[in-house]
């Protein structure tokens, strides 16, 4: 079993069935990749891994635990953190600041900006910040208002903010999205050195460079269903891949 596991996940909008018997099984220190053309419920599963919906049927296991019912800042607090398709920064805050307020939320379950908590760990927390700002090539920035950073920096930040919570699984929806070639090819390559960390990662991305150049795994969702889940050599031959994809065309 790896550390998050899917079984039989099922949910429904109406009429339409967007996810369709879904199983997945994430195996830890990976970097796992779901692809699929546009409306395959590639993100509707992902918001059942963070509690933003929750399935009709099946069950969703983070490491041990069932994540059914729990609401999404207490599944962030287990370890799972994600990274949405448009970067989510505070852009009248420095970097620096952007990256102490989830390092203090992760330390004390909120940030108390006149507390006496926040206080007396400011020097440990920006500390922490620095480190991580360091990490994502962002140091020298750090005293820069984050509103003005370009897309790519932007979600450099990002993953500050998320790396700072120590994550035990990152959630990426389609990190690159937007991006010129040179910021995606820095991207993969700071992405590789968090998966290098033993981070397990999840990616949902339309660009195919990004997923061959990154995935160790990957699952391919039509129609609210897996068609097929296997090593990225095994998918890009895949014909009901192919099909469903491409319209038959290789990838």
């Amino acid at each position: 079993m790896g550390i998050l596991t899917v079984n039989n996940v099922n949910k429904r909008f109406g009429g339409l069935k967007a996810l369709d018997d879904v199983n997945l099984d994430i195996h830890e220190g990976t970097v796992h990749a779901i692809i699929g053309p546009n409306g395959a419920g590639k993100s509707t599963l992902l918001n059942c891994f963070v509690g933003k919906l929750e399935p009709d049927t099946g069950s969703v296991v983070f490491d041990g635990t069932s994540l059914l019912g729990i609401p999404p800042h207490k599944i962030n607090q287990l370890g799972v953190s994600r990274v949405f398709q448009t970067p989510e920064i505070f852009g009248d805050l420095t970097l620096l600041e952007n990256v102490m307020i989830p390092a203090f939320a992760k330390r004390d379950g909120s940030f108390k900006v006149n507390g006496w908590s926040a206080v007396a760990n400011q020097s440990e927390v920006r500390d922490q910040a620095m480190v991580m700002l360091e990490d994502v090539n962002l140091a020298s920035k750090s005293k820069e208002t984050a509103g003005h950073l370009s897309r790519g920096d932007k979600r450099r930040l990002e993953l500050a903010m998320c790396l700072v919570q120590k994550p035990k699984l990152l959630l990426l929806d389609e990190p690159t999205a937007g991006m010129a070639r040179a910021d995606t090819n820095n991207t993969i390559d700071l992405m590789k050195t968090i998966a290098s960390k033993g981070v397990t990662m999840v990616v949902i991305e339309h660009d195919m460079h990004v997923v061959f150049s990154l995935a160790d795994r990957i699952s391919v969702l039509a129609q609210g269903h897996v068609i097929a889940e296997d090593i990225p050599d095994k998918i890009k031959g895949d014909p009901r891949v192919q099909e469903a994809y491409l319209g038959g065309a290789h990838l």
